[in-house]
């Protein structure tokens, strides 16, 4: 038996499908092993040398694979063909290995796309693992937990708030932050525009002022209204006919088939998709078959996948949609590694794959590959001067036309950042001498725009050329920039959080060589060298780590004072920008003579007042130079007459608040949103210092029925459970009868959810069991089921399209496994649950023995 490694079950399952019975086809479910998290799991003064620690929940899946391995002739490592693949299968190999459990022949195999062909080949050519590609994964592993094993100690110390750094993704969100000091520092400039409009054989077309008083005009020559009023008049009073017609051939080459980076940003700008999920479903896609694989640096097709685009081109358009020669494509990338080919579909005679989002990615994956193999598209320019007679003013009309659609007529590849393009525009014939009828004059004013913050899209875009990174990692990167909240996305672009602005701060003044995009570039570089057998990896690590590590002991050994105070005078130009009057931007607006200083919390940094406790102005670090959300102190609303206690409305990490008296004891409530600033006061504070309040017994129950405000917002709370209010003033208003009717209906689950799920599609009785055959809406996606066995669609099946045969067919699949393990054991613990005395005993012999 020749047992055979993958990572996933699904391309176990594809690839299970082109073997013989000689085969077994298991899957790791991934990496299964990794550096456990604690220090000292890499040892820089024995070699680098690495502990390595099986993932807990890998423990079964290497157990089956432990106990194949044990009755296989031969092991046959077929993970993926890139250095994350390799590393697994070293990984199996030495877990085999150290089990005593590795056959005598242990061989591994790459495939490019999973199809009977390309499998069958493989195994017919087996290599050994690659040392280089492992020893570079061994590096860049080692290299990524001693920057976070060793930074991020430091920055929990000395910056509160910070949850970690890494090697990639702090540079990463550099950029990001960049982005946003660019924006806030750009200073917006008006400009004007005037634009004729006329008319030639009924085609109305528009011409701009392109040189005005005999000048040149550019976009931001014409800067004031009176300036603008001005030519408009001279374009109103001038008789303008055609001084010269210039026409210019252009061509349009198609971009290249995608690559891991390439199909992130298209799949981001057309679809929608964010990078982490462009890549699941493109794995998908691939274990199924469709696609080759999609993390890849290369640009270039097989030649045998040439030759069949061209063959489905010529089929669907004709031969002058053919180029003469197949096209040959070279990455422009920094650091690619070309080792593989781009993604491309496996069967160019395939239009559609899946449904939903795996239908789209396919089809924008189809539809660049194939247009790559597409000839080129011909349009014509035409630039149309128009002058008033003295030369002093002249319009210039421009358009183009397409005269052959060429790879246009399939895919058009999308833009970052797109404006109107008067070079789209179609112009009337026209010829010199022409006079074209002016219907009017056009005059508009505009403002210059700052740079736009980073897409998903442009940010991979910037990341691949500057050298950052691979294109593999990206996804998971933005990923983390995400979940650590050090950028928020609103409308698809990044923000940078406070948190995140803080520590790019942080790691430019105190560590600057290590977020500089030309160390990192360089250091890719280097594990680039690596992998191609170029460089030795310890040697890379070693004069990285040989200045690493005497910096972070630096500044582990500063006081936090000492770190604020540099940040601080780092951050002045952001924090205290400058207010064009000559005063100084550092003054307390609220005392007057104190001067503003950053300052470290216990939640993080802030702004404050250098006389405090007597001045107790705070703002929010995040907010540079503004008064917006500075807080001057505790506001006295008033106080409470019952108690004497004095009434205050605070500001806190969470938002604002009202305390009455001080201390540790002091009753606090947190202030709703819903509730009108107007409408706010000590009456207010008071109702609210007052909950929960007691609405009255429930009539059936006996049992007393509370409303008040909690985490969640405003409830009732009766017998322990609880029922939604829908605003704040329904505390107070709520009587007896709403409240009861409110709980009864909370208990029926809000008159929700009692029903019966509704199919989502039937289809009649099945052959064999008689059951109605239905499509169902699952909680981990649609199911097909007969009232007796359930079977879940494959991802790449669009549930609308599914067929009788197919629902038969996946039917009878699933009932031929069996019935679940879990559903098996069920009975059994029902028995056991029945006779505890009778199962004791023999329960304690089989864990004697087991043990």
């Amino acid at each position: 038996m020749q047992l055979v490694i993958v990572e996933s079950p699904a391309k176990a399952k594809t690839i299970e499908k082109y073997l013989g019975r000689d085969f077994k086809v298991l899957a790791s479910y991934g990496h299964v092993r990794d550096l456990p998290p604690k220090d000292g799991s890499v040892d820089p003064d024995d070699g680098f040398s690495m502990e390595w620690q099986l993932y807990p929940d890998k423990a079964k899946r290497l157990k089956d694979i432990q106990d194949a391995a044990k009755q296989a002739d031969r092991l046959i490592l077929a993970t993926d063909p890139d250095r994350e693949g390799e590393a697994i299968s070293w990984h199996v190999q030495e877990l085999l290995r150290q089990k005593k459990a590795l056959p005598q022949k242990v061989d591994r195999v790459t495939f490019n796309a999973i199809t009977k062909q390309a499998v069958t080949d493989a195994m017919a050519h087996p290599r050994g693992l690659d040392d280089d590609l492992i020893d570079a994964y061994r590096a860049r592993r080692a290299l990524d937990y001693l920057v976070g094993f060793t930074l991020s100690p430091v920055l929990w110390r000395k910056l509160p708030g910070a949850k970690s750094a890494g090697r990639v993704q702090s540079v990463a969100l550099r950029l990001v932050v960049e982005r946003e000091r660019e924006i806030e520092a750009f200073v917006a400039q008006q400009y004007w525009s005037i634009t004729g409009q006329f008319e030639m054989g009924g085609t109305p077309f528009k011409a701009r002022l392109a040189r005005w008083r005999g000048d040149k005009i550019e976009r931001l020559t014409i800067t004031n209204e009176a300036d603008a009023r001005a030519a408009e008049a001279d374009v109103k009073a001038g008789h303008f006919t055609v001084d010269s017609v210039e026409t210019k051939p252009l061509t349009r080459n198609p971009p290249p088939p995608f690559t891991t980076s390439t199909l992130q940003q298209e799949a981001a700008r057309k679809l929608g998709f964010s990078a982490s999920h462009t890549m699941r479903v493109a794995q998908d896609l691939y274990e199924d078959g469709a696609i080759t694989y999609m993390r890849t640096d290369g640009v270039q097709m097989d030649g045998s996948a040439i030759s069949a685009a061209r063959r489905a081109i010529a089929d669907r358009y004709d031969g002058g949609y053919v180029p003469d020669q197949p096209r040959q494509y070279q990455t422009k990338a920094k650091n690619a590694q070309e080792a593989h080919e781009a993604i491309r579909p496996t069967d160019f005679g395939k239009d559609k794959v899946g449904g939903g989002d795996h239908a789209r990615l396919y089809d924008l994956i189809w539809k660049r590959a194939l247009a790559s193999q597409m000839a080129s598209a011909r349009l014509e320019r035409t630039s149309v001067d128009l002058s008033d007679g003295t030369g002093k003013t002249m319009l210039r009309a421009t358009g183009q036309v397409i005269k052959f659609p060429g790879f246009l007529a399939l895919y058009d590849e999308g833009r970052d950042d797109s404006s109107e393009d008067d070079d789209a525009r179609l112009l009337p014939a026209m010829a010199k001498g022409d006079a074209p009828a002016k219907t009017g004059v056009e005059v508009e004013a505009h403002e210059t725009q700052p740079p736009p913050r980073y897409s998903e899209a442009s940010l991979v875009k910037k990341m691949e050329e500057l050298g950052i990174g691979r294109p593999s990692t990206y996804a998971s990167i933005l990923q983390v920039l995400k979940d650590r909240a050090y950028v928020r996305v609103e409308k698809n672009r990044f923000l940078p959080e406070e948190s995140g602005r803080l520590l790019t701060a942080f790691l430019e003044r105190f560590f600057g060589r290590y977020v500089e995009y030309d160390f990192t570039a360089g250091l890719e570089e280097e594990l680039d060298d690596v992998s191609g057998g170029r460089a030795q990896w310890q040697a890379v690590l070693e004069r990285f780590w040989r200045d690493f590590k005497p910096r972070t002991g630096e500044v582990m050994e500063q006081k936090p004072s000492e770190i604020t105070a540099a940040l601080d005078e780092f951050l002045g130009p952001y924090l205290f920008p400058d207010k064009g009057d000559g005063s100084d931007p550092r003054v307390c607006p609220n005392c007057g003579t104190g001067r503003l200083a950053l300052r470290g919390g216990k939640f993080g940094p802030f702004i404050a007042c250098s006389n405090y406790p007597e001045c107790k102005f705070t703002r929010k670090f995040a907010q540079p130079g503004g008064s917006d959300g500075a807080d001057a102190g505790p506001e006295t609303l008033g106080t409470d007459p019952e108690s004497g206690l004095e009434v205050t409305k605070r500001s806190g990490r969470f938002g604002p608040y009202i305390q009455l008296g001080d201390g540790k004891e002091a009753k606090r409530s947190s202030i709703p949103k819903d509730i009108p600033a107007e409408d706010f006061d000590l009456d207010y504070a008071l109702r609210l210092l007052s909950l929960p309040r007691d609405v009255g017994t429930h009539p059936e129950s006996g049992k007393p029925i509370v409303a008040g405000l909690g985490r969640y917002g405003p409830y009732l709370l009766h017998d322990g459970k609880y029922a939604k209010l829908t605003g704040t003033a329904e505390i107070f208003d709520i009587g007896m009868n709403a409240a009861v009717a409110r709980i009864a209906d909370a208990a029926n689950g809000g008159g929700r959810g009692r029903a019966k799920a509704e199919p989502l599609k039937t289809f009649g009785p099945h052959p064999t069991s008689g059951g109605e055959m239905k499509l169902m809406a699952g909680r981990f996606g649609p199911y097909v089921t007969d009232g007796t066995t359930n079977a879940t669609l494959p991802k790449t099946v669009e549930p609308e399209a599914l067929t009788v045969e197919e629902a038969v067919a996946l039917i009878d699949a699933r009932a031929a496994k069996g019935p679940a393990k879990g559903k098996k054991k069920a009975p059994a613990k029902k028995a056991a649950a029945k006779k505890p005395a009778a199962k004791k005993t023999p329960a304690k012999k089989k864990a004697a023995k087991d043990a």
